[in-house]
């Protein structure tokens, strides 16, 4: 499939490249020896200049045409130019056109060869100087008669032509370049948008180092983690479509910005879950992608508890993340076919993570006894059981994570208990410093109102107690 058409030429600067004659000095010359020969009434040095100069000249109108300039070709070019000035010993009107057009000629070839064309010009000059006074010692009259004023609307007429070919160019040129500027910036427009599509891990060597892509995959040692929302299959049923997917847009935001923070290749969205693994196509050693795969499910806990919060504030209750790890050997790589690729992991322990996941409670992190061997020094893990999942023959030990702070009361930087018609919520991570104060008094009047209501309640039953017959 095409995404963008290729650059094409423009038809114009096509058309020159294939129809037309990059040397229109050469028809000066070949105009100035034949009017030198009318003019010097077919002297034997003119005719001599004439067979000199118009036969290379015809070669080079001939040979040249339809193709590029060429260093060599100029270099005669210039040699014929150099020739007739000095054959002509120097006529003034006659010399000062031929010098125009090498002037012209030099100007427009590349840079590197201006300087070898303008010596190989003076020297051919004087050469040619030298042998036209040895062989005619007289003074040639050329100054005279229709021959310079010839010569010079000739030379003008092709210069003028070269510049505006050269103009021409110039804008088909401007043309191109922002047309390829354009298109660039549409490229990179589109690359921008489809690698919201693809892991980072995945686009960034393809479009740095162009590297191919094809089907293929290989066996690796990974650290997979699935998760999604506990709770959130029988609250979808309650809410709106709109409700429903603010609150999956920001939940997913917040994860995929915690799996980047640990560079996690962020394999796929289910739903409201989320797979991601760590080892390929980079990899820090299988422990620490052990480490960095659950220390990015605990970040993930946390930033559910400041979400669980806002929700609650938007009336949808109990909404919890579930995550299950594992770490074994799977394959990793581009599987699909020649039309569609998908970069992803598949494999037994893919599936072992699946099942945890389903298994874990509210807010639990399973892990398996792999994962636990490479954590288990470095966090607090609760051993579970053994169960039996779908799919494994044998039964599958499972450990849960703690949060590290949960034994940490005073380094800890989250306080969350909830309890019917109370909800206590502390993140310090987010506190600012002038915060403290009223957060104080925000406590000391809850506490206050605990304690009015807690003595209201105490004292009602007194009060409702069976009044003493008097009558008796």
């Amino acid at each position: 499939m095409v995404v963008l058409e290729p650059l094409k030429p423009d038809s114009s600067s096509k058309s020159h490249t294939v129809g037309s004659f990059d040397y229109p000095e050469v028809l000066v010359l070949l105009l100035t020896v034949t009017l030198i020969v009318l003019h010097s009434k077919f002297t034997p040095e003119s005719m001599a200049l004439f067979v000199a100069v118009s036969i290379p000249s015809l070669m080079i109108l001939i040979y040249n045409y339809r193709r590029q300039t060429s260093f060599w070709t100029s270099n005669i070019v210039v040699i014929l130019l150099s020739t007739v000035i000095g054959s002509m010993q120097f006529c003034v009107v006659l010399s000062l056109s031929l010098s125009l057009l090498i002037g012209a000629r030099i100007l427009t070839s590349e840079p590197d060869s201006r300087l070898r064309l303008l010596i190989i010009s003076m020297v051919s000059i004087w050469i040619f100087y030298y042998v036209s006074i040895t062989l005619n010692d007289n003074k040639l009259d050329c100054n005279a008669g229709w021959l310079p004023s010839s010569v010079l609307l000739a030379s003008i007429a092709v210069i003028l032509q070269q510049f505006w070919h050269m103009h021409h160019q110039y804008l088909s040129y401007n043309t191109t370049a922002k047309q390829a500027t354009g298109q660039a910036k549409t490229m990179l427009s589109i690359i921008n948008k489809l690698t919201l599509f693809i892991p980072l891990q995945v686009w960034q060597p393809i479009v740095k180092e162009n590297q191919p892509v094809t089907i293929d995959n290989k066996r690796a040692k990974l650290s997979i983690m699935f998760s999604d929302i506990a709770g959130f299959t029988e609250l979808s049923d309650s809410l709106s479509a709109d409700n429903l997917a603010e609150i999956l847009n920001t939940y997913m935001q917040c994860m995929t910005a915690i799996a980047d923070k640990h560079e996690a290749v962020l394999d796929k969205f289910i739903g409201d879950g989320m797979v991601c693994f760590f080892g390929e196509p980079s990899s820090r050693g299988t422990r620490q992608d052990a480490l960095d795969c659950v220390a990015m499910a605990i970040d993930m806990r946390r930033e559910m508890r400041s979400l669980r919060q806002k929700w609650r504030l938007m009336g949808f209750e109990g909404l919890y993340v579930r995550i299950g790890i594992t770490t074994g050997y799977c394959h990793v790589g581009n599987f699909g076919s020649d039309n569609r690729l998908s970069y992803t992991v598949i494999g037994r322990e893919a599936n072992l993570a699946a099942r945890l996941e389903v298994m874990a409670g509210k807010g639990e992190i399973l892990i398996s006894r792999r994962t636990h061997d490479y954590v288990c020094h470095d966090y607090e893990c609760k051993y579970v059981g053994a169960f039996q999942l779908k799919g494994f023959n044998n039964e599958i030990e499972t450990w849960q994570v703690l949060d590290p702070s949960a034994n940490e009361v005073q380094l800890s930087k989250w306080v969350d208990h909830t309890l019917p018609g109370f909800n206590l919520h502390l993140n310090f991570k987010d506190m600012q410093d002038e915060d403290y104060q009223e957060i104080r008094s925000r406590l000391t009047f809850a506490l206050e109102r605990i304690d009015k209501e807690s003595s209201a309640t105490t004292t009602e039953p007194a009060e409702q107690q069976v009044v003493p017959d008097t009558n008796n």
